[in-house]
């Protein structure tokens, strides 16, 4: 590839999740908008209820603290205004709701004992801090420096717009005598929701748009090896030499993987070789994104023509056959090799592992709609057996992309641990454990292929086990399809010598 067009794919990988995630939030925020408000256009979560002895329970930036799922730089930023109901138990008692000067709520509780509420979250209890104190308190009602107030038997509803500096609410008893029991609903309004989740929709489909446009552009740089320039899966039911074996991919052995094992493997450098791979997780962390929305973009290609665009099959086919040849070097492939992996998308022939796709002529339109997950299913279930985080999203700990065959846990990954030990100790690599090894990865390729719309020929449920594909049958037993009339029949077939 040209270094304009790496450029270009590696810059819309990295505009694509920040563009994503505007997409997101800016949904997000639409649609809490549209569903997530009350009649009086608020934001409302109750509260179980506010149960304090003490004399005040106050809150600081309260709407900053309840958890209403409005982000903390939207209430700092555009106007919000604040809607607080609250209800003593006891219908009788006057309570008391206020907003002050931070400084002057500090200095009027000042050794007073109060909880603050550092945390609101809908149907639990509030989370407070507490404030020790001895001093009694005077009555709220008697002080001058509130900028709104109410007090009263029965419900008691508090409005006030956010403004610059800081400010305090508090909840008492109207005589300030300690031991508040309420129950409360907290709302908050922002106008300015509506423009900003519209402005944020509008930056989101402008950078992702972009981020797929350079990606695209990036990918279809992607030059092919000249042994494969014009090269696509055979038609189906085409005669082939008996007994010959299948070193590339063709239209009914779409999905080639073939490996040798190093004889002289180090009986320690697989220690350090994910060390070592670093550079590669680092490029391939890039490209799976970009394998990603290329394999979506196809997908809508495949919808509309029945082909899938050669220049995007080959650059997947390339992210594949780097991933490939790094996870056989690094860990999970067999770590059955020394020598380190080629920074190519191309075909690396010499390399010992080698994967080779064949470019299909036609794709069925109907089944991108559901191989890709649901009639891969059953294969997916035996993969999460194999190798655990085999090829998605992760959450755990933010947003991180899981190199598929690369990261390697469940049985792979522990097979290929027994296997590094036993080289350690002994020198050498276990042959029937390499042939598993080698044939659970044949198997991980294929529902790959077959997941990312690559071909539609279903992955068997065989365990081809081998650094070899199995050989080809003999020509009578392709018998499931119509022959090429272009092939050309063996000596013989009609009787001559």
């Amino acid at each position: 590839m040209r270094p304009g067009r790496i450029l270009a794919l590696i810059v819309g990988c990295l505009l694509l999740l920040p563009g994503i995630g505007l997409l997101l939030g800016g949904g997000g925020l639409g649609m809490g908008y549209a569903f997530g408000r009350d009649a009086a256009g608020y934001f409302s979560l109750s509260v179980s209820g506010l149960r304090s002895p003490t004399a005040a329970i106050t809150a600081r930036d309260p709407a900053v603290t309840a958890d209403l799922g409005t982000p903390n730089w939207l209430t700092d930023s555009v106007r919000t205004d604040i809607r607080l109901r609250v209800t003593a138990t006891d219908p009788g008692r006057q309570i008391f709701v206020g907003v002050g000067p931070a400084a002057e709520v500090d200095a009027y509780l000042g050794g007073v004992a109060h909880d603050e509420v550092t945390s609101l979250t809908a149907g639990a209890t509030p989370v407070y801090r507490h404030g020790a104190g001895t001093a009694a308190t005077t009555a709220p009602t008697a002080q001058t420096f509130w900028i709104t107030k109410v007090s009263g038997t029965g419900p008691q509803e508090l409005h006030y717009t956010v403004t610059g500096g800081q400010w305090e609410m508090v909840v008492m008893n109207a005589d300030g005598s300690a031991g508040i029991l309420a129950g409360a609903t907290f709302g908050v309004k922002a106008p300015a929701l509506l423009p900003l989740a519209v402005i944020l929709l509008g930056l989101g489909l402008l950078i992702t748009g972009g981020a797929i446009g350079l990606i695209i552009a990036g990918a279809s740089g992607n030059r092919r090896h000249p042994s494969e320039e014009g090269q696509t899966g055979a038609p189906w039911g085409a005669v082939r030499r008996a007994g010959r074996p299948r070193n590339l991919a063709t239209g009914d052995h779409p999905v080639v993987l073939t490996a040798r094992l190093d004889p002289g493997l180090s009986r320690w450098r697989w220690l350090v070789k994910w060390i070592l791979a670093i550079p590669h997780f680092l490029i391939l962390s890039v490209l799976w994104p970009a394998f990603v929305v290329v394999t979506a973009i196809a997908g809508f290609a495949i919808l509309l023509t029945g082909a899938y665009p050669r220049s995007l099959f080959d650059f997947n086919r390339g992210v594949l056959r780097w991933t490939c040849r790094v996870s056989y070097y690094a860990f999970a492939g067999g770590i059955g090799t020394d020598q380190y992996p080629p920074f190519t998308l191309g075909s690396a022939p010499a390399y010992p592992v080698v994967l080779d796709i064949a470019y299909p002529a036609r794709l069925s339109r109907g089944l991108v709609l559901v191989k890709w997950w649901l009639l891969a299913i059953p294969h997916y279930l035996i993969l999460s057996l194999m190798v655990g985080n085999w090829f998605g999203w992760s959450s755990v700990g933010g947003d991180r992309f899981a190199l598929g065959p690369i990261g390697g846990g469940g049985v792979l990954g522990l097979l290929v641990v027994v296997a590094g030990c036993v080289l350690l100790f002994t020198g050498r690599y276990p042959r029937s454990l390499y042939d598993l090894i080698v044939g659970m990865n044949r198997w991980i390729y294929r529902v790959i292929a077959y997941a990312a719309l690559m071909t539609d020929q279903y992955p068997p449920f065989r365990l081809d086990q081998g650094g070899t594909e199995p050989t080809i049958p003999p020509p009578w037993q392709l018998s499931v399809g119509p022959a090429d009339p272009r092939t050309p029949e063996p000596v013989g077939s009609r009787g001559g010598p």
